[in-house]
């Protein structure tokens, strides 16, 4: 059985999405001419790192990760998108491929939004690019800083696991064996200071 939500028509959907809340009615026409609706299951991957970037996602409903590959071991959680979120932004700019992969962790409704088609009307309608540019770099801004806060706990973590670098002077013994003479040494005094 379709949910309220996916009966609802398309350009309705894009409307009243939280993240494109303010835009005008033309900005909106021609977002909804090159959306459609989308759903994803628990585990399937979204799009991958390093591949082409020609699309963006606003969620509606359900949950998704964003990952780094990591060159050893797991892949890296950097942040969770949820309902009323953007997901990919990389679409936007050169070289126009994703940054992070993504996957649904749960059942996910999405608009997927076509990126080359709407990039040209960002051409041509300039007033719609600022708008998209506004909101999309507030969210890079969050995931730059999620990805910052990921890479200093990994680097922590690694830090206390590796064992402390002890540094030792060369010359260390020679500093000891000096230290433990030096109450042996009787410094004479010059002559006529008596």
């Amino acid at each position: 059985m379709k949910t309220q939500q996916e009966i609802e028509p398309i350009a309705t959907r894009v409307a009243f999405h939280p993240f494109l809340v303010g835009m005008n009615h033309t900005q909106l026409a021609l977002l909804a001419d090159c959306a459609m609706a989308v759903r994803f299951e628990p585990g399937q991957l979204i799009f991958r790192e390093g591949e082409l970037a020609n699309r963006f996602y606003l969620i509606e409903t359900g949950r998704v990760i964003l990952e780094s590959s990591a060159r050893f071991g797991d892949p890296v959680v950097i942040d969770k998108v949820g309902a009323g979120d953007l997901l990919g932004w990389s679409w936007m700019f050169p070289p126009h491929v994703w940054h992070f992969t993504a996957r649904a962790v749960e059942r996910t409704n999405a608009i997927f939004f076509y990126g080359t088609i709407l990039r040209e009307y960002c051409e041509r309608d300039h007033s719609l690019g600022y708008e998209l540019f506004k909101r999309m770099s507030a969210v890079m801004i969050k995931r730059l800083q999620a990805a910052r806060e990921k890479m200093l706990a990994i680097d922590l973590r690694q830090a206390a696991l590796s064992p402390a670098l002890v540094v030792q002077s060369p010359f260390m013994d020679q500093e000891l064996d000096t230290a433990d003479a030096a109450p042996a040494i009787a410094v004479a005094s010059p002559p006529g200071n008596r």
